[in-house]
């Protein structure tokens, strides 16, 4: 997946789009590093990370 793509994701699920293109490139690295430590495919753990952080927003928003 594309930064830029993966930015668009985050923000639509919530983060600030100010913040959108590091976190997206945070988030790719770690995903890259748990494919390779967990050896899971990539795509799975980019999933896996992005299910996190929607709920991490989602709590935010409710006021957790």
């Amino acid at each position: 997946m594309e930064i830029s793509d993966l930015a668009k994701v985050l923000v639509a699920l919530g983060c600030p789009a100010e913040k959108s293109a590091d976190m997206a490139a945070q988030l790719d690295k770690r995903a890259k590093q748990l494919a390779a430590e967990k050896n899971r495919p990539y795509a799975e753990a980019l999933q896996h990370l992005i299910g996190l952080m929607r709920q991490g927003w989602s709590a935010k928003e409710k006021g957790f």
